[in-house]
């Protein structure tokens, strides 16, 4: 799983460019969406700020890269887990069937959508407590369909966002 941002030189290769949205990419799934100037700034300083480039105390060799948090135990958990990798057919029913032991409702359940009113692959759940969403990790990486889904622990915020850039 990556992130990439790319500059063209024109409309007519970001035009091609989305063209590729939702193909492969050798095995790997790609979604391709176009952005805001701001957002790829802010990738790249997030980036330049984590490399430490702009520590002035800064001779010779980097510092060794700190590990990012991989280990989803260690994460702080809410009542809500973000899907990723899901269907884009996937329906709410779908969601209560994956986490068949949990008492899930379907208003608790949001279906990722980018404007233009397409799935995104992705959902936030609402569990009844943030226990109970941690014991819904173990889901992680079971299928839906064909497709293996990753689970996140998320935030109201996040699933708030997510919802209301589903709306525009």
């Amino acid at each position: 799983m990556g992130e990439a941002f790319v500059v063209f030189a024109g409309s007519l290769q970001v035009e091609f460019a989305l063209q590729r949205d939702r193909q492969n990419m050798g095995r790997r799934y790609v979604e391709v969406f176009s952005c805001k100037r701001q957002d790829y700034y802010n990738a790249v300083a997030a980036e330049v700020n984590y490399e430490g480039i702009y520590n002035n105390d800064y001779n010779g060799s980097p510092p060794p890269r700190q590990k990012r948090i991989s280990d989803k135990d260690q994460m702080e958990y809410t009542e809500i887990l973000k899907l990723r990798g899901l269907p884009f057919s996937v329906t709410k029913s779908n969601i209560i069937e994956f986490f068949g032991e949990f008492d899930l409702a379907e208003e608790r359940i949001h279906i990722a959508s980018r404007p233009d009113g397409k799935a995104t692959g992705e959902a936030y759940v609402e569990f009844a407590s943030a226990e109970e969403a941690k014991r819904a990790m173990s889901k992680d990486k079971m299928t839906i369909g064909s497709r293996y889904v990753e689970l996140f622990p998320s935030t109201p915020n996040e699933a708030r966002r997510a919802e209301s850039r589903s709306r525009q």
